[in-house]
């Protein structure tokens, strides 16, 4: 995902590009979240972050060892939709309690049904398995309206259509909560399809797009975007709750109108 920004940028030209601004975060307002961890588990820990002294944290962020990079490395950064923070069981010297994200029965939903029912937001505007899993809260609903936009944008001219892809990205970590739920943090990939009705309309890059499609005029353009959210699941069958994602595009494809095939 960050990678992906630079790509953007370096395919604007330098009177539009904008100064860098890197994020960072208040060390004195971050609240970590450290798990006990038995020996052999893969280290890591999540921690609710704001950019400014003072402010109610607005980010959940995982840390997790790369011991091939003998270092640490923020694998995981959500934009939170609420100030409050989920509550997160802590045990009498302040430690969390890391839980399986995944295969857990103690759970209503584990992190590949979260991330079915995300890409279900997208893809159909939650018609199967989003609206059963999660209950309404600002970020589901801002996934499908994501897919309800896309239904109208081009209106006779074209569609756009959404779909699941391969998601590289499938560490999942999760946390036990107060009510025994658990807070799970995932990724997920997914892509949209722009194309025209008929031969003789084309879609034109815009100028964000330039450094994948080099302003060339296309017949349709296959846009790739990976996510990371965060979703609340209750212990008893209860829908869950997504309470943040944060997507970025990483890549963009398509073929080139006849005229500029012929000219290539």
């Amino acid at each position: 995902m960050s990678v992906s920004d630079y790509t953007e940028t370096e395919g604007l030209p330098a009177k539009d590009r904008e100064p860098y601004e890197r994020w960072s975060y208040d060390l004195a307002s971050a609240k970590p979240y450290i798990p006990r961890l038995a020996d052999g588990q893969d280290r890591w820990f999540a921690a609710a972050l704001s950019s400014e002294k003072g402010k109610a944290p607005s980010r959940l962020a995982v840390f997790a060892e790369q011991p091939q990079h003998k270092r640490w490395e923020m694998v995981s950064v959500v934009d939170l939709d609420s100030q409050k923070l989920p509550d997160v069981a802590l045990d009498r010297e302040g430690y969390a309690t890391a839980v399986a994200a995944n295969d857990n029965k103690q759970l209503a939903a584990n992190a590949d049904l979260l991330l079915t029912a995300v890409l279900d937001n997208f893809t159909t505007g939650g018609t199967n398995t989003g609206s059963k899993v999660f209950a309404p809260t600002k970020a589901s609903k801002r996934q499908v309206k994501v897919n309800s936009d896309a239904a109208t944008r081009f209106g006779d001219q074209g569609t756009s259509v959404f779909d699941g892809a391969d998601n590289r990205f499938t560490d999942a970590y999760a946390l036990k909560t107060e009510d025994g739920g658990a807070l799970v943090l995932f990724s997920h990939t997914h892509t949209q399809t722009d194309a025209v009705a008929h031969s003789g309309l084309q879609i034109n890059p815009g100028k964000e797009d330039r450094a994948w499609l080099h302003d060339v005029p296309r017949m349709s353009i296959r846009y790739t975007f990976v996510c990371n959210d965060a979703a609340t699941v209750p212990a008893k069958a209860e829908p869950s709750r997504l309470i943040g994602y944060t997507c970025a595009r990483t890549d963009a494809s398509g073929p080139p109108v006849p005229s500029w095939s012929h000219r290539a």
